[in-house]
């Protein structure tokens, strides 16, 4: 039995440098695990900071999406601030799966799956109008990852429990989302918004895969006939969802102390079963391992999250009803913390005190070095 020693991301990105940074891997991906590699090191430069008896430096984060230390900070101040911009209400957690078959399709083509979001709200919305002449608040995460590391594309959606009334003057407080009839509605429309995607995106061209065109239609046909799996929890407080929902954003899809190093060659990660509700020890070479996680990195000007319903930027007039009607104050945005403040709330350290005590000040820049 091979001993293992615990592997960093981080490092482990050092040790494979080669295997990725090179011209056959997407720039988007060499960039964002270039600047995890290089995260709080004087690559990417550093703050200076100094008292009478002391300096100190504090090298530049990465801020990538992709980094487990910047990723925990960012979720931190998504946190905050939806704290602010949602009602104080119970909510419900709605995950939307899809058909294997259409894993391969998502992640040969990328532009189709930023719009997974959008049509998976779609959804929700229209079910909502048709059935319970409502409209809802909405947040929907997109994860493209399961306990193995595979490329499985699906929809973790928090959705109001209740909704506004057409009409504008009344909240209904229980849209009744887990009535057997009613989730099999939700699933009727989950499944008729996806498949017209994808048949819109074929009939447009803008499609790309191994099968011919009469074939996905062939497939698109099979899947309509399907009965698909979503899943609708039961009421949820709001503050399980902003702790909850604060797991699935700005985040990698490994979770690190489940990450060791066997030998020069191959890693072990735990990956968690859900059928047997375990950690499962499975082993891969650097290259098998990469090759599994590099899909999963967000691609440019995608956001971690994104707000429909009732929450969408043109719904603003109508969410201040919202409060409105629960006798609730809707307060201001919080202002962003510095990085500083940030790092004291986050991890309970102030890196800004000397060793004797005393505040340390800034005076000056170091420029990164790559």
């Amino acid at each position: 039995m091979p001993i293992s020693s615990a592997l960093s991301l981080k490092q482990l990105l050092k040790e494979t440098k080669r295997d990725w940074d090179h011209d056959g891997i997407p720039t988007n991906v060499r960039e964002n695990l270039w600047k995890v590699m290089n995260c709080g090191t004087a690559a990417l430069g550093a703050e200076v900071f100094a008292s009478p008896t002391e300096i100190k430096i504090i090298y530049h984060t990465c801020k990538s999406r992709f980094c487990p230390s910047c990723g925990a900070r960012s979720a931190a101040i998504w946190q905050s601030e939806l704290e602010v911009t949602i009602p104080d209400l119970p909510y419900r957690e709605i995950n939307l799966t899809m058909p294997h078959v259409f894993w391969p399709i998502f992640q040969q083509n990328r532009h189709l799956l930023n719009d997974l979001p959008a049509v998976g709200a779609q959804a929700i919305e229209y079910w909502a109008g048709i059935r319970c002449r409502a409209r809802v608040l909405l947040m929907v995460v997109q994860q493209t990852y399961g306990g193995f590391l595979n490329f499985y594309p699906h929809l973790h959606t928090l959705v109001s429990a209740g909704g506004l009334r057409d009409s504008g003057v009344k909240w209904i407080h229980d849209l009744d989302f887990r009535n057997k009839e009613y989730w099999h509605e939700l699933m009727l429309a989950w499944r008729f918004a996806l498949i017209a995607y994808l048949h819109s995106a074929i009939e447009s061209k803008v499609l790309t895969s191994n099968w011919a065109s009469s074939e996905l239609m062939q497939i698109l046909e099979i899947e309509t006939r399907r009965s698909w799996n979503i899943w609708i929890s039961r009421k949820v407080s709001k503050k399980k969802v902003i702790d909850h929902i604060g797991r699935y954003i700005r985040k990698p899809p490994i979770a690190q102390y489940r990450l060791a190093r066997l030998n020069e060659g191959e890693v072990q990660y735990l990956a968690k079963s859900t059928r047997h509700e375990s950690l499962v020890p499975v082993t891969y070479t650097n290259k098998e391992f990469l090759d599994l996680i590099m899909p999963h990195v967000i691609d440019r000007y995608c956001n971690s999250m994104r707000y429909f319903g009732l929450l969408a930027p043109q719904s603003k007039r109508l969410l201040g009803m919202v409060f409105s009607l629960l006798n609730q104050r809707q307060q201001p945005k919080p202002e962003r913390l510095s990085y500083v403040e940030l790092l004291h709330q986050t991890f309970g350290e102030y890196p800004l005190i000397g060793r004797d005590g005393v505040v340390l000040k800034r005076i000056g820049r170091i420029e990164a070095t790559a």
